[in-house]
């Protein structure tokens, strides 16, 4: 992608204002991910933040070329193209650079499953196609048209999946796109909160095909009767369901995973897949109907859908050895989710950053010209070690600035690890799955377990974000991220705060925050609970103490002039306001007032208080009487130190049930972990810790012989049933078990039987189709956090943090 600045400013309708002559051969729109900014223009889209707020960060990064609607700063040396709205500006650029080309596109949509089909169509048909298709989940209305400009003129097809959260995007995305064959995966209740109907959520996706020659889609009445209404003179072709085109006649558990009996316009035809679950079943049915549409013939699907692997549209962050980080993307072997990855790997908090890259298939690129590429983005780099593994890379391995260490098989590297030593690094790993790279992540992992707590990340952010549109642009947020973040992980969600601009981070405990200090997080950080004994702790690490009373303030006092503090130091005044549990009474506010005056040791950077109630629609008038003490406390210290620090109340609860009571600022806790007792809002947050683990074991259990300690269960019939490794000591109380809990087991309830044991649990899987290693979610989106509290009669708040130290925590990144 190469265009001059004249060209784009033709193409988006903009006012240039500089050097018109400059060339552009790369997209930015987060100031964050600029590594290397040669040839970069960046797009000040306004989204959850405006995007002009980071004009100049982007300018220190060497991005001399900017889309906005205003200039920020200008510089003489650096290009304005002055637009109404970056984001159409950059769609109308993705649609008039597609249109450069005569290639046949498939655009997916639907509530789910669109990544997956778009990659199993790819691992289908690489071969046969020099294909541009979306880089993992982008989908957006950024997404699309950062797809979009992919496209080349070596293309022969493109295949792009397309998103919307809301009524009127999906026209945007169809002026980008005009895909030849529309593809409609589902319509489920997946981000559906801004549609009022389920037929309204229908109706929108669907205008994605207006200039569609094919139509393929789930079978489903509603679905059915939208198309044929709108479309009723295209190609209309339907999978999944009783009487559709493509529909499953029959499926059966195999050692290889799953035999497929479908009829295809009539034709029976066997199909064998190495999954076992109904919504991978699915998309394949609904990639059948997309290949046989290509004229693909079936007994070349036939072999490819056995070497269908698994998609996973987020990269893989695992602690490692000696405080190494582990980023695992083996899922995807091209150039572009290589580019995405480098820089992940640049935004990580480590002293030193490795690559682990093998041999890259899946390119209809001829060998020279595809590594020759790989070189020159990995040279764009800073990195500190390369490792190449396999026969083409050692070929092309003059190619890259830095030495590689050159491997023809991933044991190869690993036995290379278990005898050099490494510490304190991130380190990528990024290649084709036959060379098995996850083993190398697993030899460089710190723990390895059957169970895992997945923490996503982007997830967390998604909430963050949701919680800050209901804010006022100046309203600050504080991170809760005390007890290890609610039990998902300290370091790691304060790193992915701090990328995203936080205002604020608080702990509970002066270590927590000094921990958070050593991993290099460098924000403001409250102690909510600073212990006397702690105080050289907070000092020495610049934390910033809650002070709740007279001796707590005079205690620190004395420390500051111990240590010889010259400048004021920052703390935060908690008030009393009807919780009682700590802080200053309203009455003292005066006194304490005096105290403050003119204070050479302590410079007060906010004042506080903690609603009770605020999730209690009944205690209205009691939450109201603790913000109206905060305030009135407030303007008496206020009115005397002669200046306002940052005033704030509200946690999760009160931002929704409370909006005057803002203030300053908020504090966000349990919602920033996607719970909320708020039924309306709660549909609004996503899941961010799943509770995962495998079965261990299938046994067979006649009528009335029995499962577990005290033989509490007893079979009512012939029955299997399945054991977990995960119990007690992991998190999981004795509550749950003889019949009150489940865990999900391919998308059906597997009820919890027995006594829950320390480190086993045993769940009942007759009537589901299973096999030994099968995967089995304990605590998600279902069952939720909130199911799970109400069958240990307790909150969510306990269950998350219950959770062992003993299970390895895994992250997501989108």
């Amino acid at each position: 992608m190469n265009y001059s600045i004249s060209k784009l400013a033709k193409i988006i309708h903009a006012k240039v204002i500089g050097d018109s002559n400059k060339e552009i051969t790369q997209i930015f729109y987060d100031s964050r991910s600029i590594i290397t900014p040669e040839g970069g223009v960046f797009f000040a889209i306004n989204a959850i933040h405006d995007g002009h707020l980071f004009m100049e960060e982007a300018y220190q990064k060497s991005i001399r070329i900017f889309v906005c609607k205003h200039m920020v700063s200008p510089h003489e040396d650096a290009t304005y193209l002055i637009v109404d709205n970056p984001i159409e500006a950059l769609q109308k650029w993705a649609a008039w650079h597609l249109l450069q080309y005569n290639f046949p596109t498939i655009g997916i949509t639907g509530s789910n499953g669109k990544t997956i089909v778009k990659e199993w169509l790819y691992q289908s048909i690489w071969g046969q196609f020099a294909i541009v298709r979306s880089p993992k989940s982008f989908n957006s209305q950024i997404g699309l048209p950062l797809s979009v400009l992919q496209a080349t003129e070596e293309n022969d097809l493109g295949i792009f999946e397309v998103g919307i959260s809301q009524p009127g995007e999906m026209e945007k995305q169809e002026k980008v796109l005009h895909p030849t064959i529309g593809v409609l995966t589902n319509v489920l209740s997946a981000h559906s909160e801004y549609f009022k109907t389920k037929d309204q959520q229908i109706a929108e996706k669907i205008k994605l095909f207006k200039n569609s020659k094919i139509i393929i889609y789930q079978k489903n009445v509603r679905i059915e009767k939208q198309i044929k209404k709108s479309y009723s003179d295209r190609k209309l072709i339907s999978f999944g369901g009783e009487n559709a085109d493509i529909q499953l006649q029959k499926s059966v558990l195999i050692e290889e995973g799953t035999l497929l009996q479908v009829l295809i316009f009539g034709k029976s035809v066997e199909f064998k897949i190495p999954f076992t679950d109904e919504a991978s079943i699915q998309n394949v049915l609904c990639l059948i109907a997309i290949l046989n549409e290509l004229k693909v013939d079936f007994n070349f699907m036939q072999e490819k859908f056995l070497q269908l692997q698994s998609v996973s549209m987020r990269l893989e962050l695992i602690k490692g050895i000696n405080d190494c980080l582990i980023i695992n993307d083996t899922f995807n072997s091209d150039y572009k989710s290589l580019e995405i990855a480098l820089n992940f790997l640049f935004q990580q908090n480590k002293q030193k950053k490795v690559l682990i890259l093998s041999d890259i298939f899946q390119s209809h690129v001829p060998d020279e010209e595809l590594y020759w590429k790989i070189a020159e983005l990995v040279n764009a780099f800073s990195l500190d070690s390369l490792f190449l593994i396999g026969e083409k890379l050692e070929k092309y391995q003059d190619l890259f600035r830095i030495k590689p260490q050159v491997f023809l098989s991933t044991q190869e590297i690993i036995e290379y690890f278990e005898n050099h030593y490494i510490k304190d690094t991130a380190i990528l790993l990024k290649g084709a799955r036959k060379f098995e790279l996850e083993k190398a992540a697993a030899h460089l992992e710190t723990q390895s377990h059957d169970t895992i707590l997945e923490v996503n990340l982007h997830s967390l952010m998604m909430n963050v974000n949701y919680f800050k549109s209901l804010l006022k642009p100046e309203t600050k947020i504080v991170a809760m991220v005390k007890a290890a973040s609610y039990g998902t992980g300290s370091f790691e969600v304060a790193e992915v705060l701090q990328h995203y601009h936080i205002d604020y981070l608080a702990v509970a405990y002066a270590d927590e925050g000094a921990l958070l200090r050593e991993k290099g997080i460098y924000l403001p950080i409250m102690v909510m609970n600073p212990e006397v004994s702690s105080y050289d702790v907070v000092i020495d690490n610049k934390l910033e103490p809650e002070i709740y009373s007279f001796r707590v303030l005079d205690r620190f006092i004395q420390k500051l002039k111990e240590k010889s503090i010259s400048e004021k130091y920052p703390i935060h005044i908690k008030i009393d306001t009807g919780m009682h549990r700590l802080g200053f009474q309203q009455e003292e506010a005066q006194e304490l007032a005096d105290l403050l005056l003119n204070n050479p040791f302590v410079e007060v950077k906010s004042v506080f208080s903690h609603f009770s109630v605020s999730d209690v629609p009944d205690q209205e008038e009691f939450t109201r009487s603790q913000a109206q003490k905060l305030t009135s406390a407030y303007d008496t210290i206020t009115k005397t130190i002669n200046y306002k620090p940052l005033l704030h109340i509200a946690n999760t609860a009160g931002i929704i049930n409370y909006p005057e009571f803002q203030f300053d600022a908020v504090r966000i806790g349990i919602g920033m972990y996607g719970y909320i007792d708020n039924e309306k809002t709660a549909k609004k947050l996503e899941t961010v810790a799943t509770l995962k683990t495998v079965i261990s074991n299938i046994h067979s259990l006649k009528t009335g012989e029995t499962v577990g300690y005290g033989r509490r269960f007893k079979a009512g019939r012939d029955s299997l049933i399945a054991t977990l490794p995960i119990g007690y000591a992991d998190g999981i109380r004795r509550m749950v078990g003889n019949g009150v809990g489940y865990v999900k087991l391919h998308g059906k309830n597997a009820p919890i039987v027995g006594t829950v044991c320390m480190d086993m649990m045993m769940i009942d899987v007759t009537d589901i189709p299973c096999r030994e290693g099968d995967l089995v979610i304990v605590l998600g989106e279902s069952p939720s956090l909130k199911e799970h509290a109400e069958w240990c009669q307790t909150i969510p708040y306990e269950i998350l943090t219950s959770i062992s130290p003993r299970v390895k925590r895994v992250y997501y990144r989108e």
